[in-house]
């Protein structure tokens, strides 16, 4: 049986008679906004069930949702018989934002009004928000914030209710919280956002994105969340990753043996080797040997498996997804202060020679892990 037959048969256990996608426990593709690295060729190798983009709504002033390459990538994902998941973003990295009522938020919920005609009852999830707490300034994460995301929550709602009510497959989420690992980061607000969730019978739970330091930071994600939720309501973790540990790691010196085999200075960095990467791809074998004799990397190779344990533990996942593929703006002028992003990808992209057939290598840590856990 192919892993594509496989994939199909898996999906069509989590969708019930509604057409609803409840999915338990999923692990699926991230992409983020790279719709164009979307390969079936690399979903169907890993064995993916579920795909994961986001959009990012401001755009849609300069390209019609209809147009938009996230929106007609998702549509056709969907197509082809995988879970989707579309998340909406509305950064607001330099201004407030914007009173209800006001017009400025009358333009923005426009864009809203743009989408939800494209993709309601034809994607599986629909997440109002991306990383609210990350993607505005500290001094507007107040409830100002709240403000905002429940009226474009609420105008999702509605919109479903009117056009899309009996048996609709399109689930709503909240998303997503950031670094509750931090105290920082648990405030009014949170447990506001927290509290709407829970009071929205609409509202079928919330995302989550723990990208750590530590494994160890994202079980007080889980345990944050599901205390604030309905019984009935799941998390997603549409991105996760312990990026952090990777960016400590950046300016160590490369293993001795890597350095020695491949004639460069023992003194030389381990971006050093990755911006080399970057600008003339490594055989697979060369790439994988730098990782596999890299301490700080071996030891975190089953950071997948692990990770996935925790989450589903809880009883309360719906889907996660996994950075999938080395995306452009990993690699964009790569230097001693990137954050490593790249090395999360189950398929090396960017840093390794595509095969022969052009399609990506992937990357020797997650690849088995990622097929297990399907």
């Amino acid at each position: 049986m192919s892993r594509r037959i496989q994939g199909l048969l898996a999906l069509g256990a989590v969708l019930l008679g509604t057409g609803a996608a409840q999915a338990q426990g999923a692990l699926g593709a991230n992409y983020n906004e790279h719709f164009e690295d979307v390969d079936y060729r690399d979903l169907d190798k890993a064995g993916a069930h579920w795909v994961r983009l986001f959009l990012t709504m401001p755009e849609l002033e300069r390209s019609p949702a209809a147009g938009h390459g996230a929106v007609r990538t998702i549509l056709d994902v969907a197509k082809h018989g995988y879970g989707t998941i579309l998340s909406l973003k509305f950064p607001r990295n330099r201004q407030d934002f914007p009173k209800p009522g006001s017009a400025g938020m009358a333009r923005e919920m426009a864009w809203l009004d743009q989408v939800l005609p494209l993709v309601m009852g034809k994607v599986d999830i629909l997440v109002i928000g991306n990383e609210p707490y990350i993607e505005s300034r500290r001094e507007d994460r107040d409830l100002d914030l709240n403000a905002y995301y429940e009226v474009m929550a609420n105008r999702a709602i509605a919109y479903r209710r009117a056009h899309c009510a009996k048996g609709c497959r399109t689930r709503l989420y909240m998303g997503a919280l950031n670094r509750l690992d931090l105290e920082i980061n648990r405030t009014p607000s949170t447990e506001r956002w927290m509290a709407f969730v829970k009071a929205t019978p609409e509202i079928d739970g919330v995302d989550i994105h723990p990208h750590l330091p530590a494994i160890e930071g994202s079980q007080v994600f889980v345990d944050y969340v599901v205390a604030r939720m309905r019984p009935d309501q799941k998390f997603l973790a549409t991105e996760f990753s312990i990026v952090r540990w990777w960016e400590q790691n950046m300016q160590a010196a490369i293993p001795p043996g890597f350095a020695d085999a491949r004639h460069l200075p023992r003194e030389t960095k381990n971006w050093q080797v990755i911006k080399a990467a970057l600008e003339s791809p490594f055989p697979k074998a060369e790439w994988d040997a730098f990782l596999a004799q890299s301490p700080w990397f071996e030891s975190r190779k089953h950071y997948l498996r692990n990770q996935m344990a925790i989450f589903r533990n809880s009883g309360r996942l719906a889907v996660a997804n996994y950075g999938f593929r080395q995306g452009s703006s990993m690699s964009r002028n790569f230097g001693p202060a990137t954050t490593p992003w790249l090395l999360n990808s189950v398929f090396a992209a960017r840093t390794v020679r595509p095969n022969p057939d052009g399609s990506a290598a992937f990357n020797y840590a997650w690849i088995e892990d990622f097929r297990a856990l399907q």
